[in-house]
C-alpha cells in the first residue's frame, strides 16, 4: 500500500508517493524461453521419428503439462519455460503429418498424392531424402499449393493464440526459413509478435522462393507494411554455414554495403548462439589465447548438409565474437555495422519437447530419445553420433512482463543473453559513472538503468568535447538455483583499429578467493568435484553469486569496441556421463563426458565520436 508522505520542512503531508517501487520506474525480470522447436509438422522431425507430437504438445510440454513422447515415456519439465516459439520448417509445412493421415487437401497436389503413398510403405528414409532435396535448393514447382499453406499456418498460427496467457506464459508463432546454399546453413528462424488474425495476413516465405537473406528481409519489411504487425528474423548455425553465415560478400556476389548493414542489423537484431547443433560463441582456430573456446563444437569437418567440406578460412565467418569484430571492421569501411546482434540460446529441438537439462537429456530427435546406446547412434544417417548433439540452450530476456509486446521489444533492443541450458541470472550494464561500491547496492539495477545502458546497448559520449575515461561496467551473475555453482565471470572485448581488429579476455570476478597471477595474467583454475563413476558433482567449490565493477584498463577513445559478459559454471557431467552410468555401459573413447555450462551477455557497443 502506498501513503502519503510527511515533510519535515513544511509540517504538512505532501502528495508524494511512498512506496519506492510503485515511486521508480517498473523493473525488469529475466523470462526463460525457448525460440526454435519443431514438431511433427516439420519435415526432418516426422521422418526421424516424431510423427505424432504436434504444436498443441509443444506448447503443453513447455507451460509445464505432461505429455507422452514419440518413444512412450512420459515427460514434464521440473521448471516450465515463460515463453515459447513453435518454429516448424516453412519448407512442406505439416505435408508429412497430412500424408500419414491421407488428406484429401493433398490429393489434388502430385507432390502430396506421391508422398502419402511413400509414407504409406513405410519409407521414411525417402522421406528425410525428399525433405533434404527441397531445402538444398530445391524447384519452384516444389512450393506448396497457397491454399493448402494458408490453411496449415492458419491453424498454426490460431494454437500459438490458444496457449498464449500473458503473464504466466507467451506463445509466439513463428516458423524456419530454411536456407541453404550448396548445403551451407543459411537458416533463420521468422519470429512474430502478433496474434493470428495478424499473422495470417501473409504466408509464410519458403526458401524455395529464394535463398537469399535479402529477399527474406523484404518479405519482413512487406509483411509489417501490409498487416501493420511486427516480425524479426533469428539467424542459427552459424558453425554448419562453411562461412557464408556471416561472410563479407553477399550471395549476388558483391561486397557488403551501407544499405544492406541497416537492413541486416533492422531486420536481424539477435543470433541463436548455442543449440544441440553446437555452440557458435568462438573456435580454437579464432581464438587461440581463449583455454574456454573448445566447446561443444559439434563435428566441424563440414557444412549443415554434409555436402562439402570446411576449410579453416571460413571459421572467421562463422562464429559470433568474430562476427562482432567484423561488424566493427563493415561499421569503420560502409558506415554501418551489419552484425550489431545479441545473443540468444534455444534448443532446435525436433521432439517438440524442449529440454535442456545434462541429468535428464531428453534427446533432439525422437530416435535420440533416452535408451540403452543411444549416445553411438547414428541419427538418420544425417546427423552424425548422437553424441555430438547437446543439451543447449536457452533464451534469457529481460522485459518488464511476460507477454508477447513486453518480451518482442526486449528482443528488438538486445537485452537478452544466451545459455547453454543454465538459468543463471545475468545482468550486465556499461556506463561512465558508476562506482565502485554501486554493485553492492540493493538497487544496484536501478543505478545500471540510470547511470548507464544494459546488455544490448551503445556507450554514447556523455558531454561533448570532454575527454573521455575508460568506460565502466556493473556485471552480477547468479547461480541456476538448481544447478552448479559459478567459477568466474569474463568480459570479452573486441575492438577495431588502424583496419585491424582484436580481442582479449579479462577476468573479471573470481570463486574461491582465486586471484590474477601477476606474472601470466590467468587465473587458476577453479578444479572438479565431478565423480564420472556416479555421474555426480558437489558445489563445495565455485560461488553462488559473482559480481564487479570493471573498468577497460587499454580503452582508446578512438577506437571502436564491443563487451560482452562470458560466465561458467564449475565443471559437472554431460550428459553422456549420466546416460552411462544410469544405463551401465561403458564410456567410449573420445566421447565427452564432462561439460562446463556458461552464459553470454548480449554485447554492449562504444562507438568514437564523430
Amino acid at each position: 500500500m502506498s501513503l502519503n508522505t510527511y515533510s519535515a520542512e513544511t509540517g504538512l503531508l505532501t502528495d508524494e508517493i511512498y512506496s519506492p517501487p510503485v515511486r521508480n520506474q517498473p523493473d525488469k525480470f529475466v523470462y526463460w524461453g525457448d525460440t526454435h522447436v519443431h514438431t511433427n509438422l516439420s519435415g526432418d522431425a516426422f521422418s526421424l521419428g516424431n510423427e505424432s507430437l504436434s504444436t498443441e504438445d509443444a506448447f503443453r510440454f513447455a507451460s509445464g503439462e505432461e505429455v507422452t513422447s514419440s518413444s512412450g515415456q512420459r515427460v514434464k519439465l521440473q521448471r516450465p519455460l515463460d515463453f515459447l516459439a513453435v518454429s516448424d520448417h516453412a519448407e512442406y509445412l505439416g505435408v508429412f503429418a497430412l500424408a500419414k493421415a491421407e488428406s484429401p487437401a493433398l490429393k489434388q497436389w502430385s507432390i502430396g498424392k506421391r508422398l502419402i503413398d511413400v509414407i504409406s510403405n513405410g519409407n521414411n528414409n525417402e522421406l528425410l531424402q525428399e525433405f533434404a532435396k527441397v531445402t538444398l535448393g530445391g524447384k519452384p514447382e516444389s512450393r506448396m499449393p497457397d491454399e493448402l499453406l494458408s490453411s496449415i499456418w492458419e491453424q498454426v498460427a490460431k494454437t500459438s493464440d490458444a496457449f498464449n496467457q500473458p503473464g504466466k506464459f507467451t506463445a509466439f508463432s513463428a516458423y524456419e526459413w530454411t536456407a541453404m546454399v550448396t548445403g551451407d546453413n543459411l537458416h533463420r528462424v521468422v519470429l512474430f509478435k502478433d496474434s493470428a488474425e495478424t499473422v495470417t495476413g501473409k504466408l509464410p516465405l519458403s526458401a524455395l522462393a529464394s535463398p537469399d537473406p535479402e529477399s527474406l528481409w523484404s518479405y519482413l519489411e512487406a509483411y509489417e507494411k501490409s498487416t501493420g504487425g511486427e516480425v524479426l528474423a533469428i539467424p542459427h548455425n552459424g558453425n554448419l554455414s562453411n562461412g557464408r553465415m556471416f561472410s563479407p560478400i553477399r550471395l549476388n556476389g558483391t561486397e557488403i554495403d551501407a544499405e544492406y548493414a541497416r537492413k541486416r542489423a533492422r531486420w536481424e537484431p539477435v543470433v541463436e548462439v548455442t543449440q544441440m547443433k553446437g555452440d557458435s560463441e568462438t573456435h580454437p582456430y579464432l581464438s587461440p589465447d581463449d583455454p574456454f573456446a573448445n566447446f561443444e563444437r559439434w563435428w566441424d569437418k563440414t557444412n549443415v548438409g554434409f555436402t562439402r567440406p570446411k576449410e579453416p578460412w571460413m571459421l572467421k565467418y562463422e562464429y559470433a565474437r568474430s562476427a562482432l569484430r567484423e561488424g566493427l571492421r563493415h561499421q569503420n569501411g560502409v558506415g554501418s555495422n551489419p552484425f550489431k546482434f545479441g545473443m540468444i540460446g534455444s534448443t532446435d529441438s525436433h521432439t517438440s519437447l524442449s529440454t535442456t537439462g545434462e541429468d535428464n537429456y531428453f534427446g533432439k530427435y525422437a530416435e535420440g530419445e533416452p535408451g540403452p546406446g543411444r549416445a553411438e547412434m547414428i541419427t538418420g544417417g544425417h546427423y552424425g553420433n548422437v553424441w555430438w548433439l547437446g543439451a543447449s540452450g536457452l533464451a534469457a530476456v529481460w522485459a518488464e512482463q511476460n507477454s508477447r509486446e513486453s518480451l518482442f521489444e526486449s528482443i528488438k533492443r538486445r537485452e537478452v543473453y544466451a545459455t547453454t541450458g543454465t538459468r543463471i541470472t545475468l545482468r550486465f550494464f556499461g556506463g561512465w559513472y558508476f562506482e565502485d561500491d554501486d554493485i553492492s547496492r540493493s538497487n544496484y539495477a536501478q543505478i545500471g538503468y540510470e547511470k548507464g545502458v544494459p546488455m544490448g546497448g551503445d556507450l554514447v559520449a556523455p558531454d561533448p568535447g570532454q575527454e573521455l575515461q575508460s568506460p565502466r561496467f556493473l556485471v552480477m551473475a547468479l547461480k541456476d538455483p538448481d544447478g552448479a555453482n559459478l567459477d568466474r565471470v569474463q568480459i570479452v572485448k573486441g575492438w577495431s583499429k588502424g583496419g585491424e581488429t582484436y580481442e582479449k579476455i579479462y577476468d573479471v570476478a573470481l570463486s574461491d578467493e582465486r586471484i590474477i597471477d601477476p606474472l601470466t595474467q590467468e587465473a587458476p583454475v577453479v578444479g572438479s568435484t565431478v565423480d564420472l563413476k556416479r555421474a555426480r558433482y558437489t558445489n563445495s567449490i565455485g560461488a553462488v553469486q559473482l559480481m564487479a565493477v570493471w573498468e577497460d584498463p587499454e580503452f582508446n577513445a578512438e577506437d571502436s569496441a564491443f563487451y560482452y559478459v562470458r560466465v561458467l559454471e564449475i565443471p559437472t557431467p554431460r550428459w553422456t556421463a549420466y546416460d552411462s552410468v544410469f544405463y551401465n555401459q561403458p564410456k567410449k573413447a573420445g566421447v565427452p563426458m564432462v561439460i562446463q555450462e556458461r552464459a553470454y551477455s548480449s554485447p554492449i557497443w562504444y562507438k568514437p565520436p564523430e
